[in-house]
């Protein structure tokens, strides 16, 4: 079953509950089994799908939210994944220009482009490629080659000594359980909960408040676009997704499963692909600390 959220400028989005912490939220799709009284918190201001997991976020109008994330026509998000050749993942944290290479679709063909790279067409389905068996974290998940010249457009655009492949999930592939992974994970909030190559929740928020008050502390100012969320929120104050547990976007409900924990690729500059290593996340640590699993962090 699936939903849309339709003209995200005009989006209006509610609480029916409390809890999150910002600069990132995980949340579950789950429909909310009793009618609640809904309060007004804020309008969806963008929304973002990153079809490959640490690629560049493209920015659509409308998205079908999805049980794994979110949809818009054949971009399904963090659904392609960069793997070694022994099927590690990589992401933007071993190579940070990672974040510079972005997906499309057209048709049945998938593009993709980067700085200095021509751009490679390359068919959406490849059924007669192997399949690999990938390691995401601790989890092992299975992904389908994306072929040959996918991964010499990658090899040669790191350039970094090693040879990397593309893989897609497929819909008939067993996807991943954070809750049988992660220490403190809600399972009885969010039984069913599924991810494919996602961290650990199907869908980000963030409020916009939240990022303007990090560049009050900053001195040199970040975008939304450096924690990668899918969901970007305005007309609320700093923080205030952290008492959000379940709300509204049009006909989608959505459940709060954690807050998100940030890494050192909260370092990598979207529009560079440069790893700083410090900022802004040293400064996130100064004043953000909280347990990601605990409801009313602040």
């Amino acid at each position: 079953m699936t939903n849309a959220f339709n003209d995200n400028r005009h989006a209006l989005i509610y609480t029916a509950g409390v809890v999150l912490t910002a600069l990132g939220l995980g949340f579950g799709y789950i429909f909310l089994k009793k009618t609640k009284k809904l309060t007004r918190v804020g309008v969806v201001s963008q929304l973002v799908i990153y079809p490959i997991k640490s690629g560049k976020g493209v920015s659509v109008n409308t998205a079908e939210c999805l049980e794994m994330g979110l949809k818009c026509g054949q971009l399904k998000d963090r659904q392609w994944l960069v793997i070694t050749e022994d099927g590690k993942q990589v992401t933007g944290r071993q190579e940070p220009r990672l974040v510079l290479v972005t997906m499309t679709s057209e048709g049945e063909h998938l593009y993709l482009n980067g700085p200095s790279m021509e751009e490679l067409r390359i068919p959406l389905n490849q059924k007669g490629n192997p399949v690999f068996n990938c390691r995401v974290f601790s989890d092992d998940i299975q992904g389908r080659d994306c072929g040959d010249q996918a991964s010499l457009w990658l090899t040669r655009y790191l350039d970094s000594g090693k040879t990397f492949r593309l893989v897609q999930y497929e819909s008939q592939m067993t996807p991943r359980r954070p809750v049988e992974k992660v220490p403190l994970f809600p399972a009885i909030a969010v039984i069913g909960q599924q991810v494919v190559f996602s961290d650990i929740a199907a869908v980000m928020l963030l409020s916009e408040a939240s990022v303007a008050d990090l560049n009050t502390r900053l001195e040199r100012d970040v975008t939304a676009v450096q924690f990668r969320p899918n969901i970007v929120v305005s007309d609320c104050g700093a923080f205030a997704e952290d008492s959000w547990v379940q709300i509204q976007i049009g006909n989608v409900q959505l459940q709060r499963v954690m807050s998100c924990g940030r890494c050192i690729f909260t370092t990598v500059d979207p529009d560079t692909g440069i790893i700083d290593r410090k900022q802004p996340l040293e400064t996130l640590k100064s004043y953000r600390l909280c347990n990601p699993f605990r409801e009313g962090n602040l």
